[in-house]
């Protein structure tokens, strides 16, 4: 019966009926069916939900996404993007490394993916195109480069999985910082190498009006003292990750004054902004919530660490298979679900074989990264094909991602077999 109403939670998540709704109807479902358990089973729900509520960690969310709105609504991230054209924009490759290299440092302030995403796709692509750039390749890019947001902190998802498996968001964080540094230095390697074969995808500007260095240094400074405050205050154990995020909102605040684009429009629609995305996570944690009540009780974790028990004979074999799975299943449903559903059905097997949770949950952070480039849902490609317009095809953004995919695999091997990436800076 476990079996069933997970599978049965999956095929209506594919029939694209809202999440927490299934999570939550199907564990009604089952408690009303099954001989086994009754509505009883939810007693407990209320504390349930009450802990959820009252989770610091999680705390934190909703503050690090009014910090990202902010950010992207008071212009500090265009002018980023500017300086950074102006820095690199002669070389070969030079525009699409300009848009990695402001993809990261929008990760390390914003963390918002849709956000980073629609910006570059309106500024970059439109320049990067009139330059005689190759459209897979700048669609590519931009998708790709807004995506960082998952796995460089202040992550939302690093928080969330920080939650479930019961790791320190602090330690997940620093353990995030070098495979995140990792896959920037693999995206900036590939558009060198390519931009040197193939000289006509990705030109060097031929003329480029040089913005003052005053002028650059000014338009990336606060993004890194920003980045330095939150970040440096969490790995220095100053702050809690929700406080810190505090202090992002609070300097996102003054950037907006700064950059005199404070306004009551501003924060209303930041704030409303805010509520939705937040509204939504907590429906579908309190959904997940209810599932996973009635699928323990129905034994599903044990029938689960049964199976591995009985079929799986090693550590790495397990491994190999959950990241397939989560994998596979990113290209048909959103990382929430997943890391509220899928996550917490592998923590008992991963504690049973003695598996580090810290960096199991940063392969699981990369891992979930790619779902948002996988066709046919990648939330990523479809940001970029609305802020494109017809300025871009589907099949050049589908086309242009893929080299990025394999790249984004490469580096999810390599923190597999270097494990050390993880724990350098914990």
């Amino acid at each position: 019966m476990a079996m069933i109403i997970l599978l049965i939670a999956l095929l209506l998540l594919g029939l694209g009926i809202p999440v927490a709704f299934v999570f939550g109807g199907s564990a009604l479902i089952a408690a009303l069916i099954s001989p086994d358990i009754g509505l009883e089973v939810f007693n407990v729900l209320p504390f349930r939900i009450y802990g959820i509520m009252s989770n610091s960690t999680l705390m934190a969310v909703p503050l690090f996404i009014l910090m990202g709105l902010l950010l992207e609504r008071s212009g500090a991230a265009e002018k980023l993007l500017i300086a950074m054209t102006s820095m690199f924009g002669t070389i070969k490759g030079g525009l699409a490394i300009s848009v990695v290299l402001v993809g990261a440092i929008l990760a390390a302030t914003m963390g918002i993916v849709s956000a980073s995403v629609v910006m570059m796709s309106l500024i970059a692509l439109p320049l990067m195109v009139r330059a005689g750039y190759n459209k897979e390749l700048s669609s590519g890019t931009i998708a790709a480069s807004g995506t960082l947001g998952q796995i460089i902190p202040p992550s939302v998802i690093l928080i969330i999985l920080g939650d479930v498996m019961n790791v320190g968001v602090g330690d997940l964080f620093a353990g995030a910082v070098l495979p995140g540094l990792v896959l920037v230095g693999l995206y900036i390697l590939y558009i060198l190498i390519i931009s040197h074969l193939k000289p006509s995808i990705a030109p060097a500007l031929e003329y480029q009006d040089k913005q003052p260095i005053l002028a650059i240094i000014k338009a990336i400074l606060p993004m890194f003292l920003l980045m330095f405050i939150v970040l440096g205050s969490i790995f220095t154990g100053i702050t809690t990750p929700a406080e810190s995020a505090a202090f992002g909102v609070a300097g996102a605040v003054v950037l907006a004054l700064i950059e005199g684009k404070a306004n009551r429009h501003i924060f209303r629609e930041s704030i409303r902004e805010t509520l939705k995305l937040t509204g939504m996570i907590f429906m579908i944690l309190i959904g997940a919530t209810a599932f996973s009540l009635v699928f323990n009780e129905l034994g599903g974790s044990e029938q689960i660490i049964e199976f591995f028990a009985r079929y799986i004979d090693s550590a790495w074999t397990f491994i190999f298979i959950a990241i397939v799975v989560i994998f596979i299943l990113g290209f048909f449903i959103d990382f929430i679900e997943i890391s509220f559903i899928i996550v917490p059905i592998l923590v008992p097997v991963m504690h049973a074989y003695g598996i580090d949770p810290l960096w199991f949950a940063i392969l699981i952070a990369m891992n979930l990264q790619t779902s948002f480039l996988t066709p046919p849902f990648g939330l990523s490609l479809f940001f970029v094909k609305g802020a494109a317009g017809n300025l871009v095809g589907s099949a050049q953004i589908y086309r242009g991602i893929l080299p990025f995919v394999v790249l984004q695999i490469v580096a999810l091997a390599l923190v597999m077999i270097f494990p050390d990436l993880v724990f350098s800076l914990v």
